[in-house]
This record gives structure tokens, sequence and C-alpha cells, in this order.
């Protein structure tokens, strides 16, 4: 979106470059717009029209999950079988029994309305390993390591 101070701008300058004798379609190419945008921008009355999209209407789609479609999905990520349950076997479980409440995108999205998306059940949430703290080495030459994941032996992955 462009806002509307450089929206203006930009017309003030084409509109002075087609005053000059130059063509407007050219004028337009040259500054990075088409020709349709620049007569969009510009009202009948010749004032610089601000991007009407952010305030537009948009009406709810017909297919939309109901409110009481998404309490059910809630209630039943809450069930205690599916408790600690993510979404993707969530679904399956249920087509499995027969039943079909909505897609696995779609109880992501509620899950993540309601919150409920973040670790599900008694998982413990993972640590970062910080740096190794029994050997310090202050100097070179004080600690040494091996590697012993690539020493030869009989058995291969032994």
């Amino acid at each position: 979106m462009t806002r509307l101070e450089d929206r203006r701008t930009l017309v003030s300058e084409i509109a002075s470059a087609c005053a000059a004798g130059a063509r407007l379609a050219p004028a337009c190419r040259l500054a990075g717009l088409d020709l349709r945008t620049f007569q969009r921008w510009r009202a009948s009355d010749g004032q610089v029209q601000s991007d009407l999209r952010p305030e537009a209407i948009r009406p709810r789609p017909q297919h939309a999950l109901s409110e009481v479609e998404r309490a059910r999905m809630v209630a039943l990520a809450n069930e205690p079988r599916f408790a600690s349950t993510p979404p993707a076997r969530i679904v399956p479980a249920l087509a499995d029994e027969g039943v079909y409440v909505a897609s696995e995108a779609s109880f992501h999205r509620v899950l993540r309305e309601h919150g409920q998306m973040r670790r599900r059940g008694r998982a413990r949430l993972p640590r970062t390993a910080g740096p190794p703290s029994t050997h310090v080495a202050t100097a070179p030459g004080q600690v040494w390591c091996w590697d012993v994941t690539f020493l030869p032996a009989r058995v291969q992955g032994r």
C-alpha cells in the first residue's frame, strides 16, 4: 500500500510532467506506476484518494466455522483422551471413529485463538544446553577432549 503523502507526490510530479508536454502513459511508466493505478488514485474531482482497503467491509464467508462449532472443537481438544494430543493426531483419531468436526488446519487455528497451541499435556518445555561447567579452561592446553565416534571397530555402528 502506498501512503497518501507518497500518492500525492507522485500524482503531482506526473501532472507537472504532463503539463510540460509529456504523455501520461510514459510518465506513469517512468514513475513505476501503471496508467490504470494513476487513474484510480485520482478521483473524479482531481483529488488524490487514500487506500480504501483497510477500511473495506468484508462479509463473513458462509462456510466459516460458527461459534458452536468452534466451542465443540475446543471441548473435544480438552477431553481427557485428547488433553495432551496435538491436532495432527486428534483429527485422524476422530476420523477412525467416523466423526468429522473440522480439518487439521482449522483445529490449529481455533486452538491457537484460544491460547491452547503451546505444549499440551504434561510434556516439559525443551531446555537449552549451556556450555559445560565441569571443565573450564583458563589457559591454552588445560582441557583436552577426544571424539570417539570414529574409532575403528569390528562391528559396524558400535
